[in-house]
């Protein structure tokens, strides 16, 4: 670990059964991070490919807290930022790589425009295509018509009709926006402990819309920046499409009974339920005229989310969830 004091920015990771993506992302911010000081925390949940091993012995020796259980990617993010140091906490997930200094670049954009307190930065994929989802529009009654109804799909780099992906906007140039992805998320510590970090009612997915929206409060205004760019895989930690959007709709359900108004919640929920329908119908009826294998096995997919609707229509359990204890963590020393 780097000694040097004090320390500007604390990058957390959570890493689970991610490897291989986790030390190359290791890897890229000592490499690409050099105008700043800071310290980098890794909380792994439970992992069983041998994560810990690697992180125990990796050269630049980050902090490292191992825990016994996958307490999800919320409560892993508090628990780190309960010992960082840094004047920003910056979100990094596992699976990314930092290009061309784009943390450096991050906390100079940070340092130029402070009223935003959240920031965020513009992600690619893997083959260095345009990744929309850096960041994120609130959802509203008017988004939620257009998903539910198709508009969205048949209209998709339209802002009026696929407001929340921005339609699907490039990031190619500094603007203010809704939601930072927790992929890549700069946030003033002194804000994140102001808020009590991420709500722990959300597993994985949703926790940093939340965040955002109760920020607001705060006078936070999130912006982003096309000048700090990384590479952003997604999903390494997510293996089945499925389990994905169960995860997604159950947090896109609580965030709209949070925070939408009594009157149009219900609206909401029930617009979001109907999505995956459509969804259904609209592959199966393609699939039928096409015959298409691909068409059949989403349709398949949609079918078996629409068929586990409790799972997800009302959102996270909201029974209260422990921060995790001293009894399930394992720090780990070199």
């Amino acid at each position: 670990m780097r000694q040097i004091s004090p320390i500007e920015l604390s990058i957390l990771i959570v890493s689970y059964n991610t490897r291989e993506l986790t030390r190359a992302a290791l890897t890229s911010v000592y490499e690409q991070t050099k105008g700043v000081s800071f310290e980098v925390i890794v909380v792994d949940n439970a992992s069983i490919d041998g994560s810990t091993e690697m992180l125990a012995t990796y050269p630049s020796e980050p902090q490292v807290i191992g825990l016994r259980e996958n307490i999800g990617f919320a409560r892993a993010n508090n628990l780190g930022a309960r010992i960082a140091r840094g004047r920003y906490l910056l979100l990094l997930n596992p699976d990314t790589v930092v290009l061309d200094g784009a943390i450096d670049k991050l906390i100079a954009f940070a340092r130029a425009t402070p009223k935003a307190r959240i920031w965020g930065g513009r992600t690619l994929f893997g083959d260095g295509r345009q990744n929309p989802s850096s960041c994120w529009g609130k959802m509203t009654l008017w988004n939620q018509i257009c998903r539910a109804t198709g508009l969205t799909g048949l209209f998709p780099r339209s802002e009026v009709f696929n407001g929340e992906a921005y339609g699907l906007w490039n990031c190619d140039y500094a603007r203010q926006v809704d939601i930072v992805s927790g992929c890549f998320f700069l946030i003033e510590k002194a804000l994140w402990d102001g808020l009590a970090g991420f709500d722990p009612l959300f597993f994985m997915y949703g926790e940093e819309a939340d965040l955002c929206l109760r920020a607001h409060a705060f006078s936070a205004r999130p912006m982003v920046t096309p000048d700090a760019t990384i590479i952003h895989y997604g999903g390494a930690s997510e293996k089945t499409r499925t389990g994905k959007m169960l995860r997604l709709l159950a947090a896109k359900a609580s965030l709209i009974d949070r925070h939408w108004p009594p009157i149009t919640a219900p609206i909401g929920l029930a617009l979001l339920s109907f999505w995956p329908l459509s969804r259904t119908l609209a592959l199966s009826l393609r699939a039928a005229f096409r015959s298409s294998k691909a068409d059949r096995e989403d349709a398949a997919v949609w079918r078996e989310i629409w068929t586990r609707r409790r799972e997800w229509q009302y959102g996270y359990p909201k029974a209260p969830v422990a921060i995790a204890t001293h009894r399930a963590l394992a720090p780990l020393s070199h």
